[in-house]
């Protein structure tokens, strides 16, 4: 069955353009970390010619490889898979890094990356109380909004929660382990990393 990914919303959809915007225009070798059933890679493969996609839960990489589209779609550990070091202009992962060690996470991601090429990372953290009950409250109330306009998208893959890494943390890693890295958090439980590797 094919599916159309037109129309469908959820928390990490919400920031796919955010990954897209990153991707440098001469981007010839892509890969997907966590792709599940393979929505951002589908849209990665319109901006660039090769794409991979890796994630250990075989149910929803067959769910991927069902779909149209000349992507390589692996099951394995993203950790440990044997990729070419240097082998990518894109890393991508959208609410993936929460699943495995973070910083191990990120400093797979910077061995892989080409010089020049572009990590952009949606993830998960978790929220430390009280001092961020205000913009949990915020993001649940932003997110009843766009449910209630645009419904909302279970995905098949496995979840973990709660996040094991804090936000703090997490700005932490990104600063060691991708210095000049931009970390943001945003309202809707989420936070960005974008890196360009010099």
């Amino acid at each position: 069955m094919v599916v159309k990914d037109g129309g469908r919303w959820n928390h990490n959809i919400h920031f796919h353009p955010r990954v897209l915007s990153a991707l440098p225009h001469d981007a010839r070798r892509a890969l997907d970390v966590g792709c599940g059933e393979g929505m951002l890679a589908r849209e990665l493969r319109r901006r660039v010619p090769r794409v991979s996609g890796i994630d250990l839960d075989a149910p929803s990489v067959e769910l991927a490889r069902e779909q149209p589209g000349e992507i390589d779609y692996i099951v394995g550990d993203f950790l440990t898979h044997p990729f070419e070091p240097a082998s990518f202009d894109v890393i991508a992962s959208v609410a993936t890094l929460h699943h495995m060690d973070a910083a191990a996470g990120l400093a797979r991601m910077r061995e892989l990356l080409r010089p020049g090429g572009v990590v952009a990372v949606v993830g998960l953290a978790r929220s430390t109380m009280p001092g961020d009950l205000p913009r949990d409250l915020a993001g649940m109330a932003v997110g009843m909004v766009h449910r209630a306009v645009k419904g909302h998208w279970v995905h098949p893959s496995p979840m973990v929660w709660p996040p094991p890494v804090t936000y703090p943390r997490m700005r932490e890693l990104a600063a060691e382990i991708l210095p000049g890295s931009r970390f943001r958090r945003h309202l809707l439980l989420r936070y960005t990393i974008v890196w360009r590797k010099p």
